[in-house]
């Protein structure tokens, strides 16, 4: 039953075409391999994951300004996966639910389970974002004319 439970809170967010990374080895291969802007969801079962951080995720999802990937890791579950995914949220203390955006590999800005269990969907959704609209942008290309 457990499983079942499971597969349908990770689907929550998947069927919106967030990539899942079961392993370490899928966690290094997207934070070392892909260039520019990653954030990485850690999901969980408990209720302001389910209440807060997945609606929020997915209404966050709808901006026009996004990360290049957006991906989860499931703590209860996956835990290898998560506990390196949470190697490259340098210096922050584990947190679940969370969100960690990242740049090349490097965290830029996290959202804490401390942030997420005193707000609604709408407020961190705006947290999402923001942060989106701050580090995902593409630099302006200048346009000369003669």
């Amino acid at each position: 039953m457990h499983d079942i439970l499971v597969e349908q809170i990770k689907q929550e967010v998947t069927k919106h075409g967030v990539q899942e990374l079961r392993t370490p080895q899928e966690v290094d291969s997207l934070l070392t391999q892909t260039k520019g802007t990653a954030l990485i969801f850690v999901n969980s079962v408990c209720g302001c994951a389910g209440g807060v951080a997945r609606p929020a995720l997915i209404h966050a999802m709808k901006h026009t300004i996004k990360p290049d990937v957006i991906a989860t890791v499931f703590a209860s579950t996956d835990r290898d996966a998560t506990m390196r995914a949470r190697e490259y949220f340098t210096g922050m203390p584990p947190s679940s639910p969370s969100f960690a955006l990242l740049k090349d590999g490097r965290l830029l800005h996290m959202i804490h389970r401390s942030e997420i269990e005193i707000s609604d969907p709408s407020e961190v959704a705006k947290m999402l974002t923001d942060a989106f609209e701050k580090y995902c942008q593409a630099p302006a290309i200048e346009i000369h004319s003669n």
